[in-house]
């Protein structure tokens, strides 16, 4: 094939990316002819320089300081690039030259989760990474700051093929070569930088082209965050990576978004309302309550014999779905008798970012001036860092001012297991993270109370899962299931090794490396009670409960979509996962344990419930559907528990 077809064939192939991308058009000869040769030739037309950074102090060069107590603290860090980018060519390069887009190698990429074991395998990486960030190269420790500072050089990109598994979708980060990572940030920058996936040989690369005529000796810039206009607040915070700013002027207050933000992204729901929405399904008790279920645990569970599995939704009383049911207003008009396993807009619990605006609703005030502790307490304060970025840096550095923790856990609004998750008390990964998807940060629990694993000789992290049935919202009527569920982490807490799984996160059954530990509630009483004899179970059970009866109501608040409406033919089965903290105690000064709600779950993993307990669904059938109160399976949520 010719060089014209050939040309041609690579255009057909590659000109949405390039058209999205931005790369103008002029440049698409050579940037094919430099791709099939391979040729990186930036070299020829621009010159790396190293900084020196001598004489700085006397150039005031330094980042924004706060006095407190006597002590200086850096509330944010001023960045050190090692390297500079200038124009080589004595003509300088003119935005119109033909030839003027060069190829930009990547010089590593990596998944988040095998960062480190990459550095530690391979030596040469671990040098020219150092040799990018300015990390000496005989620091004992020049691992663990590579990788704090690989954040100012780091890039993403996701592969989103059909088929592939959500492990297979996490993100793809990559640090550009020498070149690309020398390249600084303007506010009117003279170049871009675009990522490139080149389809014949499945090779990722960086393109750096001119957007202006540049004169010899000229710095080459970018604008890091090209995405986000001039006149956006935001901006600053985002550009905290590359440009130290003290961001404290900015008001951290959160404020509840109007209810376009809660309807947003999400399939349209309809509600029943009037009359409809009053009406409670009539049963008849003669004859088996027909079942629909696409949960393969209820229907290998649920055996007791009021009930009857059915293979078509339309002759069953009650639909158990996995998948999101929407058109609750029709179920009403069309099957009024006729249950499901949902509540119209239930997603205001279920959704990370959506839970802590509705937690925020049982708050009388945002925060304690005096110790910045957000309301409620059993809400871990949590920042939006799509819609609240800014809020987010001005808290974080009114901490680092107080001289506070600032271990964050950033994680997806919608993946579980852990994934893409992430506990850092850096600022400039926590602002680049957005990047591969929104993203909440959660004030990482640093006083966490442990389980002793004795087979282990280790004081770890553990969560409670309790698994809430709710028959109403409006008014409220839940239970808890007695029977909670433990799960532990497998070796020491610290506030260190943040990229060690099983020392940070208790879910460890889709991990086939990782040790899981079982242990019955009954067990683990009698465990706790050795352990903590003068923090009795019953009394923290009774401020779980309390907390779970306040984020409940809070979920009916407000009018759909930002909350929850009355449905009588909704029923639902969640799952809490909650963690317990040491807490001062604000009267006493001692310390007590404080249950902190992590996250509500819809439809949860239900099969080590039915491994331990048989009934498990029988009970819980008979208490949503058929009104038969069990006290010693389940506990009803009460404001009074």
């Amino acid at each position: 094939m010719d060089g014209i077809n050939l040309f041609t064939q690579f255009v057909a192939q590659h000109k949405p990316q390039l058209e999205s991308s931005g790369v103008p058009q002029h440049l698409w000869k050579s940037l094919h002819r430099k791709l099939v040769k391979e040729i990186f030739d930036a070299g020829i037309s621009l010159q790396l320089l190293l900084i020196d950074y001598e004489g700085d102090e006397e150039n005031g060069s330094e980042a924004p300081v706060v006095s407190t107590n006597n002590t200086t603290t850096s509330v944010a860090e001023e960045p050190r690039p090692m390297f500079a980018l200038t124009v080589a060519r004595e003509g300088g390069i003119k935005a119109a030259d033909p030839d003027a887009i060069y190829l930009i190698d990547h010089a590593w990429t990596f998944r988040m989760n095998m960062a480190r074991q990459q550095l530690a395998e391979h030596e040469q990486l671990t040098d020219r990474m150092c040799a990018i960030m300015g990390v000496d190269i005989d620091d004992e420790d020049r691992i663990d700051q590579v990788l704090v500072k690989m954040w100012r050089y780091c890039l993403s990109y996701t592969i989103a093929s059909n088929g592939l598994s959500d492990e297979e979708r996490l993100p793809i980060w990559y640090v550009m070569d020498e070149v690309g990572s020398a390249v600084s940030h303007s506010d009117d920058p003279n170049f871009r930088v675009v990522p490139f996936l080149y389809l014949n040989n499945q090779t990722t690369y960086s393109l750096l082209f001119p957007i202006r005529d540049c004169d010899y000796e000229e710095y080459v810039t970018r604008d890091f965050v090209e995405y986000v206009s001039r006149d956006n607040e935001e901006r600053e915070a985002l550009l905290l990576p590359w440009r130290a700013t003290d961001l404290r002027e900015h008001s951290f207050m959160q404020v509840e978004p109007d209810s376009e933000y809660f309807s947003t992204g999400h399939i349209p729901e309809t509600f029943p309302e009037g009359n409809t929405a009053l009406l409670k399904p009539q049963v008849n008790r003669n004859q088996p309550l027909k079942v629909y279920s696409e949960y393969e645990v209820v229907s290998a569970h649920l055996t007791d014999p009021c009930f009857q599995l059915v293979g078509n939704q339309s002759e069953a009383d009650v639909l158990w779905l996995t998948h999101h049911y929407k058109d609750f207003a029709e179920l009403a008009i069309n099957t009024p008798n006729k249950f499901i396993n949902q509540f119209p807009y239930e997603y205001v619990l279920t959704i990370k970012d959506l839970l802590a605006i509705t937690g925020r609703r049982a708050a009388q005030e945002h925060h304690n001036p005096s110790t910045l502790e957000t309301y409620p307490r059993w809400l871990p304060t949590t920042f939006n860092l799509k819609t609240e970025l800014l809020q987010f840096a001005s808290y974080y550095q009114h901490r680092v001012a107080k001289g506070l923790d600032n271990h964050w856990i950033v994680k997806p609004w919608n993946l579980a297991r852990g994934m893409d998750t992430h506990i850092t008390d850096n600022i400039v990964q926590i602002v680049r993270l957005p990047i591969t998807g929104p993203k909440v940060a959660q004030k990482y629990i640093e006083r966490p109370v442990l389980f002793k694993r004795t087979e282990l000789d280790a004081e770890v992290k553990f969560d409670i899962r309790y698994v809430i049935l709710v028959k109403s919202f409006q008014p409220l009527e839940a239970y808890i299931h007695r029977k909670f569920f433990l799960r532990f982490a497998n070796k020491s807490f610290s506030l260190n090794n943040f990229d060690d799984y099983e020392q940070h996160f208790t879910v460890m059954n889709y991990h086939e490396e990782a040790d899981l530990r079982h242990i019955k509630c009954e067990d683990f009483l009698g465990y706790w009670k050795e352990q903590y004899p003068r923090h009795d179970w019953s009394t923290i059970q009774k401020d779980i409960c309390l907390m779970l009866h306040e984020i409940l109501i809070c979920a009916s608040k407000r009018p759909p979509p930002c909350g929850i409406p009355p449905c009588q033919q909704s029923r639902a089965l969640y799952a809490a996962d909650i963690m317990l903290e040491w807490e001062k105690s604000d009267e006493d000064k001692t310390c007590q344990m404080t249950p902190k709600l992590l996250e509500i779950n819809w439809t949860p993993d239900c099969k080590r419930a039915c491994d331990y307990y048989p009934d498990f669904f029988n009970d819980i059938f008979k208490l949503l559907f058929l009104d038969e109160t069990n006290n010693e399976s389940f506990l009803q949520l009460e404001a009074s528990s």
